[in-house]
């Protein structure tokens, strides 16, 4: 999955101003220090392995929808971002290998449930592909950034960079509110389109996070400064109250 903010760059679901007061525990760390507890090292491949195999796909499917651009203006513009999330999967495999893990293998559980989210949500034309970018791969991008908060600092720093904008987002919403408005038929199509995704990504996540006994631990407060289970449901919430903001951005109903 891909990840954007949105064109207003709200504040995203991590505040990035209380990103380094007052960090204690592992948060307060650096790399070396925090991976000497074997159970955050592996949740920590778990999470680089998700995000470089999420980008990797993402590239792959910016490629495609380049096919469905109505104009050569558009296919350029897709081939800029894609180019951008390859440089991104660059730097989570390198990461990976620079830590003594081979980038394939620490990608390759996430595979099926990645591949299984796009096939599902598989876009019919143009307008659902920018939707999908916009608003499916956002939701990733809000969860990576939660956990992001509770990292040590260097893989924290890694994770928010490959985080960054491609673009995407002020792209996706142009074009979706202009077709918007030229027939405004297309935003109820559009709009339940959005909700599907919403709940497959969500789903996909859980079902992620489920199968990988470190990384799940890591959420629920297994691992030191973790999320408790409460904290968990308020991460949801926000990341479902962000998804109504984009929503809003495109001229969508949530």
């Amino acid at each position: 999955m891909r990840f954007m903010e949105t064109p207003d760059n709200a504040t995203p679901t991590a505040d990035a101003s209380q990103e380094n007061q007052g960090l204690t525990g592992i948060a307060a760390q650096d790399w070396a220090t925090a991976a000497a507890d074997d159970n955050y090292r592996a949740a920590v491949v778990d999470l680089l392995g998700a995000l470089a195999y999420g980008e990797l796909a993402a590239f792959e499917r910016l490629a495609e929808d380049a096919k469905l651009a109505p104009t050569l203006a558009d296919k350029a513009e897709l081939a800029k971002m894609a180019s951008a999330e390859f440089h991104h999967f660059e730097q989570l495999r390198d990461r990976l290998s620079a830590i003594g893990v081979e980038p394939t293998e620490a990608m390759d559980p996430f595979v099926e449930a990645l591949d299984g989210f796009h096939r599902q949500t598989a876009p019919s034309d143009w307008l659902e592909g920018l939707v999908k970018a916009y608003v499916g791969d956002s939701i990733a991008s809000d969860f990576y950034r939660e956990v992001a908060a509770r990292l040590d600092s260097d893989t924290r720093s890694l994770v928010l960079a490959v985080l960054d904008d491609t673009g995407h987002a002020s792209f996706a919403v142009e074009k979706v509110r202009a077709a918007i408005e030229a027939d405004p038929r297309v935003g109820g199509r559009l709009a339940l389109w959005a909700r599907r995704l919403m709940g497959e990504a969500l789903s996909q996540s859980q079902r992620v996070v489920a199968d990988r006994d470190a990384l799940s631990t890591m959420l629920v407060g297994g691992v030191a400064d973790g999320f408790d289970l409460a904290e968990v449901g308020k991460m949801f919430s926000r990341i479902t109250e962000a998804h109504t903001k984009r929503m809003a951005a495109l001229g969508l109903a949530a």
